[in-house]
């Protein structure tokens, strides 16, 4: 199942990457919503470092273990966390494309992919929703570009 949506960034893709990489502030939202989270690192046998986070939460009144490895870092455009939970993988990828100097395109894509008979379930009762999870989806993505611009404008300022 996938999720797919696009905003535009009234800043440059430089400052928009900076924004979305910045995983302290991700790590305290999750924190604050009672999620406890982790950030790890850990070496690859080609002498790469990783970067991945192993979470633990409650959601529809059961204990839930989620982990996200941050499979690609292509400043300032390109960022791919692939994520295990529950039987379902799902891959997150964040594409931000210069519009120009001031402006950038962010593209979000969201997919999810069954891999245990229950979460096939899952899934399928889902796509009866996706019309309403779509909007949602959007909303948010949306919502949180607004942030994002809010937040860089802040720090811009000369004051």
């Amino acid at each position: 199942m996938k999720f797919s949506t696009r905003e535009e960034l009234a800043l440059p893709a430089e400052d928009a990457f900076a924004e979305l990489t910045n995983f302290t502030r991700f790590e305290r939202q999750a924190l604050r919503r009672g999620i406890e989270i982790a950030r790890q690192k850990k070496i690859l046998p080609d002498g790469t470092e990783r970067i991945f986070w192993q979470a633990s939460f409650r959601w529809r009144g059961r204990e839930r273990r989620l982990r996200a490895d941050l499979i690609e870092c292509l400043p300032p455009e390109r960022l791919l966390i692939e994520a295990q939970s529950g039987g379902i993988d799902s891959d997150l990828l964040v594409d931000l494309t210069p519009l120009s100097p001031d402006r950038t395109r962010l593209r979000v894509q969201l997919e999810l992919r069954p891999q245990t008979m229950a979460a096939r379930f899952l899934i399928q009762s889902l796509k009866l929703g996706k019309p309403r999870l779509m909007r949602r989806f959007k909303g948010r993505v949306s919502r949180f570009a607004r942030e994002i611009e809010e937040r860089w404008k802040e720090s811009s300022r000369p004051w």
